[in-house]
């Protein structure tokens, strides 16, 4: 029980999750800023964002939702903590391994978005609800591209389990490399997830200051940009376990490095797609999403169903 209660809230739980996402969050940032010929900001920069936040007063309007207002955050934060819980990291095994994990793992990644558009809808402020409205659409957008994409090596593997789709590939490493179609679709698509450019029009502040959050301040502002930066590295986590199925037959302090690495390499490559290109229009992406990366994705999906049947 001790055990249990150790590994959900401190290490691999939710206190290293926190850690391990201001980190990237620096990374992040860093880079960005380096790429774009600046020099960024320093390594404390995130922990002094968020303890300068939570030590300001929340203030809510008038004709807000208290209930809605103030517990969507943290449901925001709930769910983005608990799909880590599902993802295998440097074994095999996550802390909760079941048949179908994958499919609750996106599940649970779908309900932050969910919980910006309420918060936005419920602000009552009408940049709020037009930064809502723009976030639920891209949700219908990028969703079916990443489900998609994510879920095509699941086909090859025949297992909707994180943990048989790692086995899987550990003894059959060179078909991984068959799922690159579907590992660029999902970048691109977790770019939407988490609304940074080119995607990042339900927060574009020189249009609608700052979309669903613009009425959020103090501690509820603070969980929602931590649960932001946590989604970062649990889509990382997801896709290095899904199409970089590799390091986790290691000795620990080398499978936990080759985690680190994997997490970073796809920080980034969002990095590099925020600096090349520009923010698109709401009506350009949903465009480009169902005309190209959900063809793209299903191309994934009719070559692993050929492969299944040619080769396994």
């Amino acid at each position: 029980m001790i055990h249990s209660l150790f590994a959900i809230f401190i290490f691999p739980g939710f206190l290293f999750l926190c850690v391990i996402s201001l980190a990237a969050e620096f990374i992040d940032r860093k880079v960005y800023a380096r790429l774009q010929n600046r020099v960024g900001p320093p390594w404390f920069q995130p922990l002094a964002d968020m303890i300068k936040l939570f030590g300001k007063e929340d203030i809510m309007p008038e004709e807000a939702n208290p209930l809605m207002f103030k517990g969507l955050p943290i449901f925001a934060l709930a769910a983005v903590a608990t799909a880590f819980l599902y993802i295998p990291l440097w074994s095999p095994e996550s802390l909760f391994s079941f048949d179908c994990d994958i499919i609750v793992v996106l599940y649970l990644l779908t309900l932050p978005t969910i919980a910006f558009f309420l918060a936005g809808w419920y602000s009552t402020s009408l940049y709020a609800m037009i930064g809502a409205i723009r976030s639920l659409t891209q949700l219908f957008a990028y969703e079916v591209p990443l489900f998609l994409g994510v879920l095509a090596p699941a086909i090859i593997a025949n297992t909707w389990s994180l943990s048989g789709l790692i086995a899987f590939y550990r003894i059959h490493p060179v078909l991984a490399a068959c799922n690159m179609l579907g590992f660029f679709v999902s970048i691109i698509a977790l770019q939407g997830k988490l609304e940074k450019v080119p995607f990042d029009i339900p927060e574009a502040e020189t249009e609608i200051v700052a979309g669903s959050f613009t009425e959020y301040s103090g501690r509820l502002l603070a969980m929602f940009r931590m649960a932001i930066a946590m989604e970062l590295v649990v889509g990382a986590s997801l896709f290095s376990a899904v199409f970089l199925p590799f390091g986790f037959g290691l000795p620990l302090a080398g499978a936990i490095a080759a985690y680190i690495v994997k997490i970073v390499f796809i920080i980034l490559l969002s990095c590099l797609i925020r600096t090349l290109f520009a923010r698109m229009r709401i009506d350009q992406m949903v465009e480009f999403c169902w005309k190209y990366l959900a063809p793209i994705a299903l191309t994934q999906i009719l070559i692993n169903l050929l492969i299944k049947g040619m080769v396994l």
